[in-house]
């Protein structure tokens, strides 16, 4: 049974999405990372691994989460991050996506409250019950209809201050900058000699 999809819909995005000129190939590729993240939504083990190709590999730039070739990319999904992947208060709001002839490039705002233990993000951290809102960026790799890689990037720092793990004060941190993502009309960070 499918699970109610957090990723905003196309029509609701505060971005664009891609070039106004996609090929063919573009808009393909998209479609093969939007079934993809369906599948993980769906907590579907077998459904995201037939969207990837014979020897992928994934990594969660921050943690370090992830794996490399199919069987440790499966393992990855199936203890690690499918069921697991944000808690039910859990909110993506997709800014932008670029498409390109063989990687799709997502810029989101995810949002939760840390309710329970999320390892590929907050390793070996206990819920904090805090609200989390933070910009991501997945860059996805296809070639020939096949997920290839998945590059996740956030700011570890930002959200370690946001769950109250690092003190960000004298730090050139900005807990709060996915609402500046999510209204560009916020003023920026002032520096002293400014």
């Amino acid at each position: 049974m499918a699970t109610e999809n957090p990723v905003t819909q196309p029509e609701e995005r505060v971005g664009t999405v891609g070039a106004a000129g996609k090929t063919e190939g573009a808009k393909c590729i998209s479609a093969v990372v939007a079934e993809h993240i369906q599948a993980e939504i769906d907590v579907d083990l077998y459904k995201t691994m037939a969207t990837m190709a014979e020897n992928p590999h994934l990594t969660v730039a921050p943690t370090l989460a992830g794996g490399v070739g199919r069987e440790a990319v499966r393992n990855w999904y199936e203890k690690h991050f499918l069921g697991r992947f944000l808690p039910p208060d859990g909110e993506i709001i997709n800014i932008s996506q670029t498409v390109g002839e063989t990687q799709v490039v997502n810029e989101d705002v995810v949002r939760f409250t840390h309710t329970e233990e999320l390892d590929w993000i907050l390793p070996g951290v206990k819920p904090t019950g805090k609200p989390v809102e933070i910009a991501m960026v997945v860059i996805v790799g296809v070639v020939d209809g096949k997920v290839t890689h998945e590059h996740i990037y956030w700011d570890q720092a930002s959200l370690l201050a946001q769950i109250g793990l690092l003190d960000p004060s004298g730090l050139p941190i900005c807990p709060d900058h996915a609402a500046k993502i999510l209204n560009p009309s916020l003023p920026n960070r002032l520096y002293p000699s400014d």
